[in-house]
């Protein structure tokens, strides 16, 4: 008889979430190490290639990559940690005795259910903590080619802005009230779509109460004349606001969740497009939770015979489940950021899809 329990045996609960944790964070581990070191081989050449770049930089590298990866490969290191606990169970007949003893498929899963809801909140935690700050740093740092940056907090990096005919980029803004700034400042100065004057200022602060910004250290080269021009300091960017230069570049990656809803009221109060910042509003939920669909996905490699022969095709039926799912989550994703599909259902359609679809397949074949 099939018992109604959540979990009808705190020792097997115990003892499978021990399997799904340990090979899901082997695996992890595994993963992190291996994608670290070829990232560090690609890139370790043009850290060094800075003056002054040593063996600091390129272990402040991996510091600041390494949590992007835990985050990025959390979820498919569960999904292998619990193909590999599966097919371990499986090929010892450990679910067959488990079944002959009246537990269900559905028993068998909750302890790793609850385990995966667990492992969602604590990387939801761990994105908002950390891996956002580390976003925004190594983001910048790269986009400076990896020479030093500022170590100012709310760190925007190469934004764009689009003022009258004039194009406007600050390789990075940083800073709030008096400290506001704004570094690497290009202003393109166009004239009927023709290119008139190129000022470079190594540092742009905004002149309170005057609609200027006094732009430090500049260089103006004008096309008409094929001249360059050296000023100390100089009253440019009439009109253009601190908030337009914060607004122009608003990466979900970069901002944690509440920082970021307060960036969408700004923007719609502005009248900019916010589809990409909601999409990833919602995805900064739904993303964590998908360590919660993992192992309903890779169930199927729990159930049938191992002398059957199928442990191998159920095994890569699970990770096929899986890989489709990733590959949904980023297409849905995309089609949210160009305002193809509403943001809520970007983030949330391929998680309800596949719930749907694991559920099946475990009714289907088990109970």
């Amino acid at each position: 008889m099939i018992s109604l329990r959540l979990f009808p045996s705190r020792a097997i609960a115990a003892y499978t979430v021990r399997l799904f944790l340990t090979r899901s964070f082997a695996v992890l581990l595994a993963l992190v190490l291996i994608l670290m070191m070829l990232d560090l081989l690609g890139e370790s050449g043009k850290i060094l290639a800075v003056p002054g770049n040593g063996d600091a930089e390129l272990w402040r590298y991996v510091g600041l990559r390494i949590p992007l990866l835990i985050a990025r490969f959390l979820p498919f290191s569960v999904l292998l940690g619990t193909l590999i606990a599966f097919v371990g169970l499986n090929q010892h007949s450990e679910v067959v005795a488990m079944k002959a003893a009246g537990v269900s498929a559905h028993q068998m899963l909750a302890p790793l259910i609850i385990a995966s809801i667990v492992i969602a909140g604590a990387l939801f935690a761990f994105n908002e903590t950390i891996v956002v700050k580390s976003t925004r740093v190594v983001t910048a740092w790269t986009d400076n080619d990896y020479k030093p940056i500022p170590p100012d907090t709310g760190i925007v990096d190469n934004v764009w802005l689009m003022d009258g005919e004039d194009l406007i980029r600050a390789g990075h803004v940083a800073g709030s009230g008096n400290r506001f700034h704004a570094d690497n400042v290009r202003i393109y100065d166009r004239t009927g779509g023709a290119l008139e004057r190129v000022i470079r200022a190594d540092r742009a602060t905004p002149v309170p109460g005057s609609g200027k910004w006094l732009l430090d250290n500049v260089q103006i080269y004008d096309a008409n004349m094929n001249v360059v021009v050296h000023k100390p300091r100089l009253l440019a960017l009439d009109g253009v606001t601190p908030q337009q230069l914060t607004l122009a570049k608003v990466d979900p990656t970069e901002l944690d969740y509440f920082t970021l809803k307060q960036r969408i009221g700004e923007l719609e109060r502005a009248g900019r497009p916010t589809d990409e910042a909601k999409a990833g509003l919602a995805h900064k939920i739904s993303g964590p939770l998908s360590t919660v669909l993992m192992p309903l996905l890779a169930a199927v490699a729990a159930f049938g015979l191992a002398r059957s022969g199928q442990v191998l095709v159920r095994a890569c039926l699970g990770m096929a489940l899986g890989f489709a799912y990733f590959v949904a989550d980023n297409f849905s994703l995309a089609m949210g950021n160009v305002g193809t599909y509403p943001p809520l259902v970007a983030a949330w359609a391929p998680f309800l899809l596949f719930l749907l679809i694991g559920e099946t397949v475990l009714m289907r074949t088990e109970e």
